[in-house]
């Protein structure tokens, strides 16, 4: 006897873990008081686009100083290949500090069907879709080899999985 595992999540799944990840980023937000919930909400917007569309690779939530130094970091990795059916609660944000002289930022993560795309269709990709926010290249070393790493909780419905991790 054989059995088989079928991938069946869908755009509904996708949406639904990314509940957890929106609850985490705005409670950031709130907490750091480094960006208001307009920003955020379309911050979000992009990123959910992205994610349906299965673009996505990565996501961070960075705290930097002024000298651009990450202070401390929330990594959500995409697994589309994943088992998990049922996801852990949204939360573990509370040392997410209002720092002086700091300022929150995103960084995204593409995989390669995003790279394959040519320059024109990922502009009229995000033209179509009515993105919010204009992204820009990052230099930040989003491996966040200066900071203690730490699993914290794993978002997933049906197979679609997004892994978080905290970085201080």
């Amino acid at each position: 006897m054989y059995n088989t595992f079928t991938k069946t999540y869908t755009v509904t799944d996708i949406r639904k873990t990314f509940e957890n990840f929106q609850a985490d980023f705005r409670t950031i937000a709130r907490r750091t008081e480094k960006m208001d919930m307009t920003t955020v909400d379309n911050i979000i917007h992009d990123i959910l686009i992205l994610a349906e569309n299965k673009f996505l690779r990565s996501i961070d939530i960075v705290l930097l100083d002024n000298n651009e130094t990450v202070i401390r970091a929330t990594k959500f990795e995409i697994n589309q290949d994943g088992t998990a059916t049922s996801s852990d609660r949204a939360g573990k944000n509370n040392d997410w500090l209002n720092i002086p002289n700091t300022y929150l930022s995103v960084i995204l993560s593409y995989n390669e069907s995003w790279h394959n795309l040519s320059k024109q269709e990922k502009e009229e990709f995000q033209n179509d879709n009515n993105f919010k926010t204009s992204w820009v290249s990052s230099n930040i070393d989003n491996t966040f080899p200066h900071l203690s790493r730490n699993n914290a909780q794993l978002y997933a419905s049906n197979g679609y999985e997004l892994n978080k991790t905290v970085y201080k």
